[in-house]
């Protein structure tokens, strides 16, 4: 067997497969001799079927199936001896060309080469929000924690600062649902005269448009989805079946032992130290997250690059389950090239700056999970042959390692980026994060 390379450019090439007659003829006579004793005919007694008869029933068939193996192994084994960096699969380029009938028989594929490119992480600055939970912030939670623990107290007639229970109606809107809200949720002042002063059993009309001062509840209180609570302008009836007041519970030791533990929270000041703490925890993970986002877009769009396109496009039509059409297969290549172009990076990125995920580093982090868990029902000190024996039967879980490999690979990744991308960092409130990182 003999394989040749031929570059047409950087990124596409053919390969030629010569495939002679010693390289299959042993392993198809052992094949048709085996058939031959145990293939049952009619009118020949079992082991005695003629040669010749045998070759003319299975002879073709078997001859294609291990000219097949034999190019598929060698094939990977060309392709990885030469360490060619290939996208997607060789591409069959003469199968339709080919005599069955001779003895030698020559085979080209088409190669996509992957590109050569650098990658510059300081090209272009990112933003890096540091979110910070103001005082506004703090102060609102306090006042939610002192109404979540508070008292609730029934009521007759609607004031500011109730809790109202009833039902939304709107035949037009599709509207058939009950809830409960605070007063102080909804936005327009017409809105909330309308239900101040109003009674149990009461039915008042309202708008939807500007109900409520945040668009989601729109979702959360009409039962709507996000697309038909959008904008909506409808009327609805409201029959009002529940009010309650709220007393505030008082900012003491006990309030303070129930959230977080005896001792731990002593003061509102050190309470609000530790929902600050807690919350830009929580802030830090979805700034992560923004971050990564950015860095891998910056990446695409700065870092040029050709891509066999014409390969591609034909790869995608022919190893789907269903063979495409030219036009399905050249809207799919569009859909899927950035996701490509960041494979690309992501795995020179990796390659060159050892960012892959080791086994041993899925066993530790394993072990530090269960450590953890184990923690939480009050067993503090395991044994090593403890973690080893739950750790390795997580590992048997592929699913589960798969998922793990992802986690350690993000957080690599991510490190990577804070120690070497060029970042600006912002520091802005919670609200102004949402606003510029999602608008």
């Amino acid at each position: 067997m003999n394989i040749t390379k031929k570059e047409i450019d950087n990124l596409n090439a053919v390969l030629t497969v010569e495939v002679k007659k010693e390289d299959y003829a042993d392993k198809v006579q052992g094949i048709l001799n085996n058939y031959r004793k145990t293939a049952t005919i009619p009118g020949f007694r079992k082991g005695h079927i003629p040669m010749g008869m045998v070759k003319k029933q299975y002879g073709k068939a078997v001859l294609l199936e291990e000219v097949n193996k034999i190019l598929q192994e060698n094939l990977h084994k060309y392709l990885t001896e030469e360490k060619l960096d290939v996208l997607g699969n060789p591409l069959p380029k003469n199968d339709n060309e080919i005599d069955w009938d001779g003895e030698d028989f020559t085979f080209e594929f088409d190669l996509g080469l992957s590109p050569e490119f650098k990658i510059d992480v300081k090209k272009k600055a990112v933003t890096h929000y540091k979110v910070v939970a103001d005082e506004k912030m703090l102060t609102n939670q306090v006042k939610t924690i002192r109404k979540q623990y508070g008292k609730l107290t029934n009521k007759d007639v609607v004031a500011k600062g109730d809790e109202i229970t009833g039902t939304f109606i709107s035949e037009e809107a599709g509207i058939d649902k009950k809830t409960t809200l605070e007063l102080d949720a909804l936005k327009g002042k017409a809105q909330i005269k309308a239900l101040t002063g109003a009674k149990v059993g009461d039915v008042v009309t309202l708008k939807t448009k500007g109900l409520f001062a945040e668009e989601q509840d729109n979702v959360r209180h009409l039962g709507l989805t996000q697309e038909d609570a959008k904008g909506l302008k409808a009327e609805v009836s409201f029959t009002l079946e529940e009010i309650n007041t709220r007393e505030m519970a008082d900012l003491n030791q006990e309030l303070f032992d129930k959230l977080f533990g005896e001792g731990v929270v002593k003061s509102e000041k050190e309470l609000k130290e530790k929902i600050k703490q807690d919350a830009e925890g929580q802030f830090m993970q979805q700034s992560d997250q923004k971050l990564l986002n950015d860095v891998v877009d910056s990446l695409i769009e700065n870092t040029k690059f050709d891509l066999p396109s014409g390969f591609l496009q034909k790869w995608i039509q022919v190893s789907g389950e269903k063979i495409m059409t030219d036009e399905e297969a050249k809207a799919e290549y569009e859909r899927s090239e950035k996701g490509l172009r960041y494979q690309l990076i992501e795995g020179k990125l990796r390659a060159e700056n050892n960012l892959q995920v080791s086994f041993e580093e899925l066993k530790e982090h394993s072990k530090g999970m269960i450590k953890q868990q184990m923690a939480q029902f009050g067993q503090l000190d395991p044994s090593d042959e403890e973690l080893d024996n739950i750790a390795a039967r997580i590992m048997s879980n592929q699913e589960e390692v798969k998922r793990i490999s992802e986690q350690l690979g993000t957080n690599k990744l991510l490190t990577y980026f804070k120690e070497n991308a060029k970042l600006k960092t912002k520091e802005v409130s919670y609200d102004t994060f949402i606003k510029e990182a999602y608008a």
